[in-house]
């Protein structure tokens, strides 16, 4: 494997899928698993085209639903590594869902995911640097830089707040 930096432009991903019947929840609107496992498929595609080995999902930083998505509605998913660090990357998802019949788009959701980067024998291995070339890919380095210490923080506060005779889960 090639360790070899990579541009950010070199792993992105797009993905798009009309949303059908069988995608709606009991409101009608189309479910929200639905939607987390496009995001996670395509932030899984990009990750790994960044480290050109397997990957795992190992954290979804945060997800948001800021307008529903309907039935009908095209859903395009595109898919950035924001930052790498030594055996993990962070890959920013935005969801655009598109009502075909009148060509209004609306972002529907965002989410920050955590995927690490495995050898042949399963165990965590080293990850690409990122060539991060323009302004916007800049602004979400320093984000996802400070997202990854707020994870860390927020994994420290837990780990002292646990009961030791309770899993991790709490």
């Amino acid at each position: 494997m090639s360790l070899a930096a990579r541009r950010v432009r070199d792993s992105q991903v797009v993905m798009s899928a009309q949303m059908n019947p069988g995608d709606a929840n009991p409101s009608g609107n189309v479910h929200g698993g639905t939607i987390m496992k496009m995001v996670d498929t395509a932030a899984g595609v990009c990750a790994t085209r960044h480290c050109r080995q397997r990957v795992v999902t190992a954290w979804m930083d945060s997800m948001s639903f800021i307008h529903p998505v309907y039935v009908g509605d095209v859903v395009t998913v595109c898919a950035s590594v924001n930052d790498v660090g030594n055996t993990s990357l962070e890959v920013g998802v935005k969801v655009v869902a598109e009502n075909i019949r009148t060509g209004e788009q609306r972002h529907t959701s965002s989410a920050y995911l955590v995927f690490v980067s495995l050898d042949e024998d399963g165990r965590p291995a080293p990850v690409p640097p990122l060539i991060v070339e323009t302004e916007e890919e800049r602004r979400r380095q320093a984000h996802a830089k400070i997202r990854r210490e707020s994870r860390r923080a927020r994994q420290e506060a837990i780990k002292r707040h646990m009961d030791p005779g309770v899993g991790p889960e709490g």
